[in-house]
Order: structure tokens, then sequence, then C-alpha cells
């Protein structure tokens, strides 16, 4: 059994990518289960096969302590971590060869509290990757691109797992612009000389040097452009994952 965990910022596609991806596994006769961590999402794009709503129930906890749905979500992500054994024996008992874990809409409640890393690294012993996803439409300018540059190294940070970079929602950028955030990822030079061009001022040398220092950490955040709406890249994304999980071999034999 492999734990994939889809985190990004909100808006990014997690959900979205969740379900999109666990169906191409089952189209590819993979042996695929799919967990929502997320207690206070509304509506899903997929049936999770377990659900984080099961275990606390957000309107419950703003009624009985007279929190906002802020206050309420973050006491839920905190309760939900002392669930962590029910919710690995569910994991167990399922017996899929991959479970796909969608986590919580705004990513700080599962990468920047202590209740994250946690669940993580206590949810089953199996090997374990996080997806971290660059929403495609906001990492066009070079001055957001570094500022997810830097949430994705403080989550590598935050969990010290294997982790895959996706430019999600590529389907959103034209082909040109796509092949252009692609290569600020695999060339530092490229993604210079765009901060040089588009920016001025303070965000031009916070950027530049923030980039830098990413680097000079030996951290790479090679991206894969996949669209959950066309399918497209979800093999160069799963086949990353294999080689991470599986050393290239299918997670079901």
């Amino acid at each position: 059994m492999f734990i994939v965990f889809i985190i990004g910022t909100a808006g990014s596609g997690k959900s979205l990518l969740t379900a999109a991806f666990s169906e191409w596994l089952r189209m590819s006769k993979q042996d695929v289960a799919t967990v929502n961590l997320d207690p206070g999402a509304l509506t899903l794009p997929y049936a999770p096969d377990i659900d984080a709503r099961d275990y606390v129930n957000v309107e419950k906890l703003m009624d009985e302590y007279g929190l906002g749905p802020n206050g309420a979500l973050i006491m839920a992500a905190d309760l939900l971590a002392e669930e962590v054994e029910d919710l690995s024996k569910e994991i167990e008992d399922l017996k899929s060869d991959i479970v796909v874990v969608d986590t919580p809409g705004q990513m700080e409640l599962f990468a920047f509290r202590a209740s994250g890393p946690y669940i993580a690294s206590e949810l089953t012993r199996e090997p374990k990757a996080i997806v971290y996803l660059f929403d495609a439409v906001f990492s066009l300018n070079p001055l957001n691109y570094v500022s997810n540059l830097f949430l994705s190294a403080a989550v590598y940070h935050r969990f010290l797992l294997p982790q895959v970079h996706v430019l999600s929602k590529c389907d959103l950028l034209s082909e040109e612009d796509v092949n252009k955030i692609v290569d600020w990822s695999a060339n530092p030079n490229a993604l210079e000389n765009a901060i040089e061009q588009k920016l001025e001022g303070t965000k031009r040398l916070l950027s530049r040097n923030m980039m830098k220092a990413i680097y000079q950490l030996g951290l790479k955040f090679l991206l894969i452009p996949v669209s959950a709406k066309t399918n497209e890249g979800m093999i160069n994304f799963n086949m990353a994952l294999e080689r991470i999980l599986t050393g290239g071999d299918k997670y079901t034999y």
C-alpha cells in the first residue's frame, strides 16, 4: 500500500485532481482508494472511501463552542489528529494498493499546524509521498511563482516526505505559457530572466533572492503539467509517483 497526499493552496484543484487521478488509476486497472481529510468540505467531485466528516462535524463545533467557520475548521483539524488510529485502521481494512488523500482546502490547516505532519506521519506505516500543486493561472506571474516555490519548500520542510510537483489546471493556459512555467522550474536562469523583465523594485529584489536561497538549499521543483479536466499529463504524473514509491513498478501487480 502507498499513501499519496495532495496538497496546495486554496483553489489549486486538489479535490478535482484527487477525483481525476483516482478515476484514471481505476481505468488503468489499479486498486485505488480515496480519503477526504477536509472536515469543512461541502461537496466533493468524488465519493470518498473514507471521510473526515464522519469523524468531526464543523457545524456542531461552531454551535457547541461559539466558534466562527475558521476557528471551527482549526478545531476540527486538531480533533481529527486524535482519530488517526481509527483512520489508519479504516485505510488498512480497504487493502487498496494506492490511497489518494485529499487534504483541506485551506492548506495551512494541514501543512502549518502540528496536527497535519502528525497525521501524515501516523496514518499507517506505509510508504508515503506528497503531491504539491502549483496553480497554473496563479503561477504565470514570476512573483507568484516564486511565492509558490517558497510554500512548496516550506511544505517539504514540514513533512520531509518525497514530493512531486504538479502544475495544476494547465488546460486554462496556452501551451506556450505552460511551457514557460515548466521552463522556469527546470532552468533557474530562465526564471531569473523573467524576474528581471517582469518585476521591479523590492518585488524584483525579494523574488530574486528568495529564488536563489531555495536553489542554494539544493531543492528542485521540476513541474509536471496536469489537467484534471482533460487528463493531460496523467501518464507523466503517475510515472513520477511510481518512481518514488515503487521504483517504477505499478502499484497493483
